[in-house]
């Protein structure tokens, strides 16, 4: 019986039969829709997905026409930075990097970002990141943003002025949890406020709102809120990259325009965002190790299809180490990488990547 080579959710490779391939599919696409209650997926993308994984060539690529646009996060620490970071430790600049990415790689977009990524501990030094992006956008021409993490995690004990509900919620102090994330909500969004319209002021042409919920549902809120006040007062294009595919409730009571935002997946985060004034966005669907790629893969496309047909802006999936039916692995293998893009296009319907 013919078997075909493809991988686990950990990247460890595997030879699946074409049947064992397409039991997975509809396995992996029936669970995400159990989740999320959303349509499994039809019996043509089925096909589509088994035409990939059968395809003998190690890279595959979309049909002419179909390309996409990408988007970036961390952005030039993909070069400078260390390899457990994702990096490949290249010692440039960061205006050297940008320009590499935009002369030699082709990029369509590029990020600026601190190697500190976060927006609490970049306001200090704002004053050079305004220096840095104004020296890239005078020798550039790609579109740049500035991306970080609200990472609410850095406003809680030891590193920040309010209690850590990791410490107060173990305790049964569920009050004064809440109290901690709230107050940690105003500040954050206050912050990352700051730091993106300071960036705006020297001509920057987008922020990045990236890993967005890492810390639960207060860490959504607060990027919700500096959305909307950042639409109100700047021209800035505004792109969300979420952390998980549903939100934590970490509080559990938070809301945003009436909306409770714990457990919400990705068709329901969209709205929220776009209701904000968000312009770009990445849903996230993570990666189960202990199954097939197969199984993640069709599950990730069920989710992002529903997201693309609830949205009305721009869907660019977050893609890569763990997510969007890619491999849990820090430099994921290009087969499983370049089969998960062209599903992500040609069946979700992304609008980039």
């Amino acid at each position: 019986m013919t078997t075909y080579h493809t991988r686990m959710g950990d990247g460890h490779s595997i030879e699946m039969t074409a049947d064992q391939l397409m039991a997975d599919f509809i396995k992996g696409s029936e669970d995400a829709a159990d989740r999320g209650k959303i349509p499994v997926l039809e019996q043509s993308e089925y096909e589509r997905l088994l035409d990939l994984f059968t395809n003998p060539a190690r890279v595959v690529g979309v049909a002419r026409g179909n390309e996409v646009v990408l988007t970036h996060d961390i952005g030039t620490l993909r070069l400078d930075g260390d390899q457990g970071n994702s990096g490949v430790g290249i010692p440039l600049s960061r205006l050297q990097g940008v320009q590499v990415h935009e002369r030699a790689f082709a990029a369509d977009t590029m990020e600026l970002g601190h190697v500190d990524y976060s927006y609490k501990p970049i306001k200090p030094v704002i004053a050079q990141e305004q220096q840095a992006l104004e020296n890239i956008l005078l020798s550039t021409i790609i579109p740049m943003f500035y991306g970080a993490m609200p990472n609410l995690g850095t406003y809680y004990a030891p590193d920040g002025p309010f209690g850590n509900p990791s410490d107060l919620l173990p305790m049964g102090k569920i009050k004064e949890a809440r109290e901690a994330q709230e107050q940690a909500v105003e500040h954050a969004t206050r912050d990352m406020v700051y730091v993106a319209t300071k960036l705006a002021d020297v001509g920057g042409d987008g922020i990045n709102f990236d890993t967005t919920g890492a810390a639960g549902d207060a860490d959504f809120k607060a990027t919700l809120e500096a959305i909307r006040q950042l639409k109100a007062t700047t021209n800035l294009a505004i792109q969300v990259g979420m952390a998980g595919e549903f939100v934590l409730g970490i509080h559990g009571g938070l809301e945003f325009d009436g909306q409770r935002l714990a457990g919400l997946y990705p068709h329901h985060q969209v709205k929220l965002v776009e209701q904000a004034g968000g312009d770009i966005f990445g849903p996230v669907v993570n990666t189960n190790t202990s199954k097939s790629m197969a199984w993640n893969l069709s599950r990730a496309v069920t989710f992002v299809k529903a997201c693309v047909e609830a949205s009305n802006i721009p869907i660019h999936v977050n893609m890569g180490m763990g997510v969007g039916g890619s491999p849990v692995f820090e430099t994921p293998p290009i087969d499983s990488v370049t089969r998960a893009t062209v599903a992500m296009v040609e069946i979700a319907r992304v609008d980039g990547l």
